[in-house]
């Protein structure tokens, strides 16, 4: 297990297992209903939310695409972390277009990189589509 840098008491799991569990997630038996959005997402993306320390990230997407029009149909969104802990967190068109970024100060989001897909009300992993 991984301790956060910052001692808050977070243990989450290593990095390479992680990236490994989320790989498993195809298809979705629940939809968790997001209490800010009114959006719901998968197991997947709870999963992520639960071990990687990161239901911010659900709040910020759903939250952003909520109140963004443009993104309300479709959107993939990828947190890139940097080495120093900032990130950028962006939502595409799925055809290379950029529709909003949004740069992070600071995360202690444990992988490098996460990629979530947006579709009609509901937050998604890509291996869940």
């Amino acid at each position: 297990m991984k301790v956060c840098c910052n001692n808050c008491g977070w243990e989450g799991e290593e990095e390479e297992d992680l990236h490994d569990n989320l790989s498993q997630f195809i298809g979705t038996e629940h939809h968790y209903k997001h209490p800010l959005s009114a959006y719901v997402y998968t197991d997947g993306v709870q999963y992520l939310a639960e071990k990687g320390a990161a239901y911010w990230l659900i709040d910020k997407i759903l939250i952003t695409t909520r109140y963004k029009k443009k993104l309300q149909e479709w959107g993939t969104w990828v947190l890139h972390v940097n080495p120093d802990k900032t990130a950028l967190l962006e939502c595409g068109d799925g055809n290379g277009n950029s529709l909003h970024k949004e740069k992070l100060d600071y995360t202690t989001f444990p992988l490098e990189k996460a990629e979530l897909w947006f579709q009609n009300g509901v937050l998604f992993l890509p291996s869940e589509y």
